[in-house]
């Protein structure tokens, strides 16, 4: 499967747990209803994944940050509940992304009446 299809079928997924739950509910429950409707679609999640922090080398901290989901140990999913997105969200994706070697992520704000308004695509320090 290509990040492109795979970030469709995630995306899709969200609709349909926030058309389910509509917005304003918290990060928390969204995850847990996401990873369930990814499983359900057959799709490998993990949730609250550590990732480790390294300096030249050395380990620093085992669990430095946590990703919210990881989707078949390649997309990283950060989800909010926030009125508005950040720049310090996006770069929160960033940081896992280069933390843990991965390639591509999506931010999520479930807090939108519409989400597709409120996806972000981030790849390599691109967002789109």
């Amino acid at each position: 499967m290509t990040s492109n299809e795979l970030t469709e079928r995630v995306i899709r997924a969200a609709i349909d747990v926030h058309r389910q739950l509509g917005p304003g509910l918290l990060e928390s429950v969204y995850e847990t209803c996401l990873a369930i409707e990814m499983r359900r679609e057959h799709l490998r999640v993990r949730t609250e994944v550590p990732i480790p922090i390294t300096y030249r080398g050395q380990p620093v901290a085992e669990e430095g940050f946590r990703i919210d989901l990881l989707v078949e140990d390649a997309l990283v999913v950060e989800l909010k509940s926030v009125e508005y997105l950040r720049p310090v969200h996006a770069k929160q994706v960033l940081t896992y992304l280069r933390l843990g070697g991965f390639h591509i992520g999506l931010l999520m704000n479930f807090h939108e009446t519409q989400l597709i308004r409120g996806v972000r695509r981030i790849v390599d320090g691109l967002q789109g």
